[in-house]
Protein backbone atom coordinates (compact mmCIF):
# COMPACT_ATOMS: atom_id res chain seq x y z
CA UNK A 1 0.00 0.00 0.00
CA UNK A 2 1.31 3.48 -0.82
CA UNK A 3 1.98 5.93 1.99
CA UNK A 4 -0.42 8.57 0.71
CA UNK A 5 -3.68 6.59 0.50
CA UNK A 6 -4.45 6.71 4.21
CA UNK A 7 -4.13 10.42 4.82
CA UNK A 8 -6.25 13.42 4.03
CA UNK A 9 -3.49 15.94 3.30
CA UNK A 10 -0.01 15.22 2.00
CA UNK A 11 2.61 16.93 4.18
CA UNK A 12 6.36 17.44 4.05
CA UNK A 13 6.56 14.48 6.42
CA UNK A 14 4.55 12.34 3.98
CA UNK A 15 6.99 12.92 1.11
CA UNK A 16 9.88 12.08 3.43
CA UNK A 17 8.15 8.78 4.27
CA UNK A 18 7.58 8.14 0.57
CA UNK A 19 11.31 8.41 -0.07
CA UNK A 20 12.07 6.04 2.81
CA UNK A 21 9.51 3.52 1.49
CA UNK A 22 10.75 3.77 -2.09
CA UNK A 23 7.46 5.23 -3.35
CA UNK A 24 7.99 7.74 -6.15
CA UNK A 25 6.57 11.24 -5.65
CA UNK A 26 4.34 12.72 -8.38
CA UNK A 27 4.42 16.49 -8.84
CA UNK A 28 2.91 18.84 -11.43
CA UNK A 29 2.53 22.60 -11.69
CA UNK A 30 -0.81 24.37 -11.48
CA UNK A 31 -1.70 28.06 -11.55
CA UNK A 32 -5.50 28.19 -11.33
CA UNK A 33 -8.47 26.77 -9.43
CA UNK A 34 -9.92 24.56 -12.20
CA UNK A 35 -6.62 22.83 -12.99
CA UNK A 36 -5.88 22.35 -9.29
CA UNK A 37 -9.24 20.60 -8.78
CA UNK A 38 -8.45 18.17 -11.63
CA UNK A 39 -4.91 17.39 -10.43
CA UNK A 40 -5.97 16.99 -6.81
CA UNK A 41 -8.93 14.76 -7.71
CA UNK A 42 -6.62 12.59 -9.84
CA UNK A 43 -4.37 12.00 -6.82
CA UNK A 44 -1.26 14.10 -7.51
CA UNK A 45 1.06 14.19 -4.47
CA UNK A 46 2.54 17.69 -4.82
CA UNK A 47 1.37 20.75 -6.73
CA UNK A 48 4.00 23.36 -7.54
CA UNK A 49 2.68 26.85 -8.11
CA UNK A 50 5.67 27.61 -10.28
CA UNK A 51 7.04 30.92 -11.44
CA UNK A 52 6.69 29.20 -14.83
CA UNK A 53 3.30 30.96 -14.66
CA UNK A 54 5.31 33.87 -16.05
CA UNK A 55 5.78 31.86 -19.26
CA UNK A 56 2.65 29.74 -19.67
CA UNK A 57 0.05 32.05 -18.10
CA UNK A 58 1.42 35.52 -18.86
CA UNK A 59 3.40 34.89 -22.05
CA UNK A 60 6.74 36.25 -20.84
CA UNK A 61 9.97 34.91 -22.33
CA UNK A 62 11.48 34.17 -18.90
CA UNK A 63 10.32 33.61 -15.31
CA UNK A 64 11.86 36.90 -14.17
CA UNK A 65 8.94 39.36 -14.64
CA UNK A 66 6.39 37.65 -12.38
CA UNK A 67 5.81 39.46 -9.08
CA UNK A 68 5.21 38.30 -5.52
CA UNK A 69 1.63 39.63 -5.68
CA UNK A 70 1.00 37.61 -8.85
CA UNK A 71 2.44 34.45 -7.30
CA UNK A 72 0.17 34.90 -4.28
CA UNK A 73 -2.83 35.30 -6.61
CA UNK A 74 -2.01 32.06 -8.46
CA UNK A 75 -1.24 30.19 -5.22
CA UNK A 76 -4.50 31.31 -3.59
CA UNK A 77 -6.44 30.02 -6.60
CA UNK A 78 -4.69 26.63 -6.41
CA UNK A 79 -5.18 26.29 -2.64
CA UNK A 80 -8.94 26.79 -3.06
CA UNK A 81 -8.99 23.90 -5.54
CA UNK A 82 -7.22 21.28 -3.43
CA UNK A 83 -7.99 19.04 -0.47
CA UNK A 84 -5.12 16.56 -0.52
CA UNK A 85 -1.99 17.68 -2.39
CA UNK A 86 0.98 19.41 -0.76
CA UNK A 87 1.18 22.89 -2.29
CA UNK A 88 4.61 24.43 -2.83
CA UNK A 89 4.99 27.99 -4.15
CA UNK A 90 7.99 29.49 -5.93
CA UNK A 91 9.44 32.63 -4.41
CA UNK A 92 9.78 34.82 -7.53
CA UNK A 93 12.97 36.46 -8.77
CA UNK A 94 13.97 39.47 -6.67
CA UNK A 95 11.98 38.45 -3.59
CA UNK A 96 14.75 36.59 -1.74
CA UNK A 97 18.17 36.85 -3.41
CA UNK A 98 20.82 38.70 -1.41
CA UNK A 99 18.56 39.72 1.48
CA UNK A 100 17.45 37.13 4.00
CA UNK A 101 15.08 39.55 5.76
CA UNK A 102 13.29 40.24 2.49
CA UNK A 103 13.25 36.49 1.78
CA UNK A 104 11.51 35.83 5.08
CA UNK A 105 9.01 38.65 4.51
CA UNK A 106 8.21 37.23 1.04
CA UNK A 107 7.74 33.71 2.37
CA UNK A 108 5.50 34.91 5.20
CA UNK A 109 3.30 36.82 2.73
CA UNK A 110 2.91 33.71 0.56
CA UNK A 111 1.98 31.50 3.52
CA UNK A 112 -0.42 34.00 5.15
CA UNK A 113 -2.11 35.31 2.02
CA UNK A 114 -2.36 32.14 -0.07
CA UNK A 115 -2.69 29.34 2.48
CA UNK A 116 0.00 27.27 0.74
CA UNK A 117 2.15 24.78 2.64
CA UNK A 118 5.76 25.49 1.57
CA UNK A 119 7.96 27.71 -0.60
CA UNK A 120 10.66 26.88 -3.14
CA UNK A 121 13.88 28.83 -3.73
CA UNK A 122 16.51 28.46 -6.46
CA UNK A 123 20.18 28.17 -5.58
CA UNK A 124 22.68 26.59 -3.22
CA UNK A 125 25.16 28.06 -0.77
CA UNK A 126 24.40 31.58 -2.08
CA UNK A 127 20.93 31.53 -0.50
CA UNK A 128 21.70 29.41 2.59
CA UNK A 129 21.08 32.33 4.97
CA UNK A 130 17.67 33.04 3.41
CA UNK A 131 16.65 29.39 3.65
CA UNK A 132 17.69 29.15 7.31
CA UNK A 133 15.83 32.34 8.19
CA UNK A 134 12.62 31.14 6.48
CA UNK A 135 12.80 27.70 8.10
CA UNK A 136 13.47 29.26 11.52
CA UNK A 137 10.07 30.96 11.17
CA UNK A 138 8.43 27.55 10.74
CA UNK A 139 7.99 27.71 6.96
CA UNK A 140 9.00 24.56 5.01
CA UNK A 141 11.44 25.15 2.14
CA UNK A 142 12.09 23.12 -1.01
CA UNK A 143 15.39 23.74 -2.78
CA UNK A 144 16.10 23.86 -6.53
CA UNK A 145 19.46 23.05 -8.13
CA UNK A 146 20.80 22.44 -11.64
CA UNK A 147 19.18 24.61 -14.26
CA UNK A 148 17.75 27.50 -12.25
CA UNK A 149 15.59 29.50 -14.69
CA UNK A 150 15.72 32.70 -12.60
CA UNK A 151 19.45 32.78 -13.42
CA UNK A 152 18.92 32.38 -17.17
CA UNK A 153 20.78 35.58 -18.07
CA UNK A 154 23.81 34.37 -16.10
CA UNK A 155 23.76 30.99 -17.90
CA UNK A 156 22.74 32.50 -21.26
CA UNK A 157 21.07 29.22 -22.25
CA UNK A 158 18.56 26.61 -21.08
CA UNK A 159 20.99 23.78 -21.84
CA UNK A 160 21.82 20.91 -19.48
CA UNK A 161 23.73 22.03 -16.38
CA UNK A 162 26.55 20.45 -14.35
CA UNK A 163 28.14 18.47 -17.17
CA UNK A 164 31.55 19.83 -16.19
CA UNK A 165 33.26 18.46 -13.08
CA UNK A 166 33.45 21.77 -11.18
CA UNK A 167 29.74 22.51 -11.56
CA UNK A 168 28.84 18.90 -10.76
CA UNK A 169 30.93 19.00 -7.58
CA UNK A 170 29.28 22.29 -6.56
CA UNK A 171 25.84 20.72 -7.03
CA UNK A 172 26.78 17.77 -4.83
CA UNK A 173 28.07 20.19 -2.20
CA UNK A 174 25.00 22.43 -2.51
CA UNK A 175 22.47 19.63 -2.06
CA UNK A 176 24.13 18.67 1.22
CA UNK A 177 24.12 22.33 2.29
CA UNK A 178 20.39 22.55 1.50
CA UNK A 179 19.70 19.39 3.50
CA UNK A 180 21.75 20.65 6.43
CA UNK A 181 19.96 24.03 6.27
CA UNK A 182 16.66 22.21 6.72
CA UNK A 183 15.11 21.89 3.24
CA UNK A 184 12.51 19.10 3.11
CA UNK A 185 13.24 18.33 -0.56
CA UNK A 186 15.11 19.53 -3.65
CA UNK A 187 14.16 19.89 -7.31
CA UNK A 188 16.96 18.81 -9.68
CA UNK A 189 16.44 20.36 -13.12
CA UNK A 190 18.14 19.38 -16.39
CA UNK A 191 21.27 17.68 -15.10
CA UNK A 192 22.89 14.39 -16.20
CA UNK A 193 21.00 11.34 -14.88
CA UNK A 194 24.19 9.92 -13.36
CA UNK A 195 24.75 13.10 -11.33
CA UNK A 196 21.09 13.16 -10.20
CA UNK A 197 21.43 9.57 -8.98
CA UNK A 198 24.61 10.47 -7.06
CA UNK A 199 22.97 13.57 -5.52
CA UNK A 200 19.88 11.58 -4.50
CA UNK A 201 22.00 8.95 -2.75
CA UNK A 202 23.92 11.64 -0.83
CA UNK A 203 20.92 13.00 1.07
CA UNK A 204 18.02 11.72 3.16
CA UNK A 205 15.57 14.30 1.79
CA UNK A 206 13.55 13.61 -1.41
CA UNK A 207 14.80 14.77 -4.80
CA UNK A 208 12.31 15.68 -7.53
CA UNK A 209 13.65 15.54 -11.07
CA UNK A 210 12.77 17.39 -14.26
CA UNK A 211 15.07 16.26 -17.04
CA UNK A 212 17.21 14.50 -14.43
CA UNK A 213 16.58 10.85 -15.25
CA UNK A 214 14.81 8.09 -13.29
CA UNK A 215 17.10 7.68 -10.27
CA UNK A 216 15.47 10.46 -8.24
CA UNK A 217 12.65 10.25 -5.69
CA UNK A 218 9.98 11.88 -7.84
CA UNK A 219 9.22 13.73 -11.05
CA UNK A 220 7.74 17.13 -11.92
CA UNK A 221 6.53 18.59 -15.21
CA UNK A 222 4.83 21.83 -16.20
CA UNK A 223 1.18 20.82 -16.58
CA UNK A 224 0.68 22.93 -19.74
CA UNK A 225 3.58 21.09 -21.41
CA UNK A 226 2.47 17.63 -20.24
CA UNK A 227 -1.09 18.18 -21.50
CA UNK A 228 0.07 19.57 -24.84
CA UNK A 229 -1.45 23.02 -24.30
CA UNK A 230 1.95 24.54 -25.05
CA UNK A 231 2.64 24.43 -28.79
CA UNK A 232 6.08 23.59 -30.16
CA UNK A 233 7.89 23.00 -26.84
CA UNK A 234 9.18 19.42 -26.89
CA UNK A 235 12.45 18.99 -24.97
CA UNK A 236 13.79 15.47 -24.57
CA UNK A 237 12.60 15.17 -20.95
CA UNK A 238 8.96 15.99 -21.75
CA UNK A 239 6.43 13.19 -22.18
CA UNK A 240 3.29 14.74 -23.65
CA UNK A 241 0.19 12.85 -22.47
CA UNK A 242 -2.39 14.79 -24.51
CA UNK A 243 -2.46 17.25 -27.40
CA UNK A 244 -4.92 19.76 -25.99
CA UNK A 245 -3.74 22.57 -28.28
CA UNK A 246 -5.26 20.78 -31.27
CA UNK A 247 -8.17 19.20 -29.36
CA UNK A 248 -9.34 22.49 -27.86
CA UNK A 249 -8.73 24.27 -31.16
CA UNK A 250 -10.94 21.71 -32.90
CA UNK A 251 -13.73 22.22 -30.36
CA UNK A 252 -13.54 25.99 -30.79
CA UNK A 253 -13.76 25.62 -34.59
CA UNK A 254 -16.87 23.45 -34.23
CA UNK A 255 -18.43 26.03 -31.92
CA UNK A 256 -17.69 28.83 -34.39
CA UNK A 257 -19.23 26.81 -37.23
CA UNK A 258 -22.36 26.09 -35.17
CA UNK A 259 -22.79 29.77 -34.29
CA UNK A 260 -22.27 30.92 -37.89
CA UNK A 261 -24.71 28.31 -39.25
CA UNK A 262 -27.26 29.12 -36.51
CA UNK A 263 -27.15 25.49 -35.36
CA UNK A 264 -26.32 26.73 -31.87
CA UNK A 265 -28.38 27.29 -29.79
CA UNK A 266 -31.09 24.82 -30.84
CA UNK A 267 -34.59 24.56 -29.35
CA UNK A 268 -33.42 22.45 -26.41
CA UNK A 269 -30.73 25.04 -25.56
CA UNK A 270 -33.07 27.99 -25.00
CA UNK A 271 -35.59 29.08 -22.38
Amino acid sequence: MSVNTEIRRITTNTVQEMKLNGEKISMLTAYDFSTAVILDSAGIDVILVGDSASNVMAGHETTLPITLDQMIYHASSVVRGTKRALIVVDLPFGSYQGNSKEALASAIRIMKESGAHAVKLEGGIEIKESIERIISAGIPVMGHLGLTPQSIYKFGTYTVRAKEEAEANKLLSDIQILEHAGCFGVVLEKIPAKLAKEATALVKIPTIGIGAGPEVDGQVLVVNDMLGITKGFKPRFLRQYLNLFDEIGGAVKRYIADVKSQDFPNKKEQY
